[in-house]
């Protein structure tokens, strides 16, 4: 007997569907979980996303469960989630029926207590200073009397009220106020805006550029500093090329700001003291040291003017610096007038002999043997050309010598060439001839074509042309005035005209204008016309 592999039994329950059943799923977790607080370590988490939510895990020793944060309660939280920071989280339960995966919506979201906050801390702390931005080398002086103070604070806060007060007092300068969030979400990223800021204005523009920052924020708990431990807050704070202070919380209170500061102040306060010195303090003390430089330069002048009596004694008198020099001049002086006799009596002693020595018959030897000198000269030279025309004209007959020796194949061949060059000559002139005849030909042809649109050929026609004094043509009668000059050229020649009745007779034309008219008069009626000039 056969027996069914399998049989069906009879059941009382309903069929549903599988989206029905993950929504009944997702009813009674929601339910049973509406409101729950997690407690667990952040995996996964790698920022918001492009959408504004967050997605991550939370874990423990056995367990993990999804999370994520949507991003309307995301803005609301007091501080970033990192990854690995123990939290406690406030939400509920939800599933995801697309996955059957259940996940936790978190709604707020707070620290597991003092201690992960300052494991945090201390992990950050040591990350940024493995990077040398807590290096003292970085660190630089504060200057000593800045003119521009800018202050990184709230601009609601006691703080600011603290810090202008105190300058007040001390040494007022000019104060510039960035206005920041000092507490909750994005503060710490409107702190290292805000430095940033203060770097990159103009040391010359209309808001002048800080010689110095002031971070400050008043106490509070670690919850409510967080903002100055931010990462991009430190960076900012490491990269400003103005001084910093650091003046956040009390002086018990410390953040990561103050290791990257230039220098950390206990309060803000304490801050504005470090920033300006007490110009009272500097009253006096410039004072005292006018009142000692003063002393110093009446006891050195003193000093100075008793040396100088004592120098004054120990040298001579006027009169004994000047009696040896005016011995010496009287003595000069009574020797000149025998040393210029003296002088005087030589030198014409010098003359006389010079003159002894000069004779009209030494000079006219002189002067012949000069002469006799240069006939030998000119001889000697004469008798040198004659040796070397005789020394050319020998060398040219050689060279006639060896030419008529030349055989007679060197001849043939020369005549050769003479016949071929008389040939190519004979060419050359019929080349050059046609070549004349056609450019002649191209000539007489453009001649033609000028000829044709020549104005003259119109002239002929009846036309004239009318031109001013300056021998300009004339083209409106506007252009004409009474009593203005003409000159009106026809195909015969120009006659000058005036313009207007009642004029005066005309003038007698210029030789530019007569010319033609003697011309044309001189050429006989037969004659043909006069050639048009060449245009190359």
């Amino acid at each position: 007997m056969n027996r069914p592999f399998f049989s069906e039994q009879q059941t009382n329950l309903a069929e549903i569907s599988v989206s029905e059943l993950s929504g009944s799923i997702k009813r009674t977790v929601e339910t049973a979980f509406d409101h729950v607080r997690v407690r667990g370590e952040i995996s996964g988490y790698r920022g918001p996303h492009s959408s504004g939510h967050a997605y991550f895990a939370l874990k423990d020793e056995k367990a993990r469960i999804d999370a994520v944060i949507w991003k309307g309660s995301f803005s609301k939280l007091k501080f970033r989630p990192e990854e690995g920071m123990e939290v406690i989280a406030t939400g509920k339960v939800t599933t995801f029926p697309g996955s059957s995966k259940y996940q936790i919506v978190i709604e707020t979201l707070e620290p597991a207590g003092a201690g992960a906050l300052m494991a945090l801390i201390e992990e950050r702390k040591r990350k940024l200073a493995a990077e040398g931005l807590f290096d003292p080398a970085r660190k630089r002086r504060l200057p000593f009397m800045p003119q521009v103070i800018g202050v990184v604070t709230s601009p609601t806060g006691a703080v600011i009220r603290d810090i202008l007060h105190r300058i007040t007092d001390r040494f007022p300068v000019h104060v510039v106020v960035w206005p920041v969030k000092v507490q909750g979400e994005g503060s710490g990223d409107e702190v290292a805006n805000a430095i940033r800021g203060f770097n990159t204005l103009d040391p010359l523009g209309p808001v002048r550029r800080p010689d110095m920052l002031i971070v400050a924020r008043g106490g509070g708990s670690l919850e409510d500093l967080w903002g100055f431990n931010d990462e991009a807050v430190v960076r900012a704070a490491a990269e400003s090329v103005i001084p910093l202070i650091s003046a956040v919380g009390h002086e018990t209170d410390w953040t990561l700001i103050d290791y990257a500061a230039d220098v950390r102040a206990p309060t803000p306060t304490g801050a504005a003291e470090m920033a300006v010195p007490v110009k009272a303090e500097l009253d006096a003390q410039l004072a005292n040291l006018t009142a000692r430089l003063r002393g110093c330069a009446s006891r050195q002048m003193d000093n100075r003017r008793q040396g100088l009596r004592a120098l004054v004694r120990a040298l001579p008198s006027l009169d004994q610096l000047l009696a040896l020099p005016r011995r010496r001049f009287d003595e000069a002086s009574a020797g000149l007038g025998r040393g210029l006799e003296r002088t005087a009596v030589a030198k014409r002693h010098h003359l006389e002999r010079v003159q002894a020595g000069l004779r009209l018959e030494l000079l006219v030897n002189r002067i012949a043997d000069n002469r006799r000198r240069i006939a030998e000269q000119v001889m000697r030279k004469d008798r040198c050309l004659e040796r070397l025309l005789l020394s050319e004209r020998g060398r040219v007959q050689k060279a006639e010598a060896r030419l008529s020796s030349l055989p007679q194949r060197l001849k043939g061949q020369i005549e050769r060439e003479q016949l071929k060059l008389a040939a190519l000559m004979r060419h050359a002139d019929t080349a050059v001839v046609n070549a004349m005849g056609r450019r002649n030909s191209a000539l007489r042809a453009h001649d033609r074509i000028l000829q044709s649109l020549s104005y003259k050929n119109v002239l002929k026609r009846g036309y004239a042309v009318i031109r001013d004094e300056d021998n300009r043509p004339l083209t409106r009668a506007d252009d004409v005035s009474s009593g203005q000059v003409l000159s009106i050229e026809f195909a015969d020649g120009r006659v000058s005209a005036t313009a207007g009745e009642g004029a005066p007779p005309p003038t007698a034309p210029s030789s530019q204008a007569v010319a033609p008219r003697k011309r044309s008069a001189a050429k006989p009626s037969g004659d043909p016309p006069p050639e048009q000039g060449s245009l190359f």
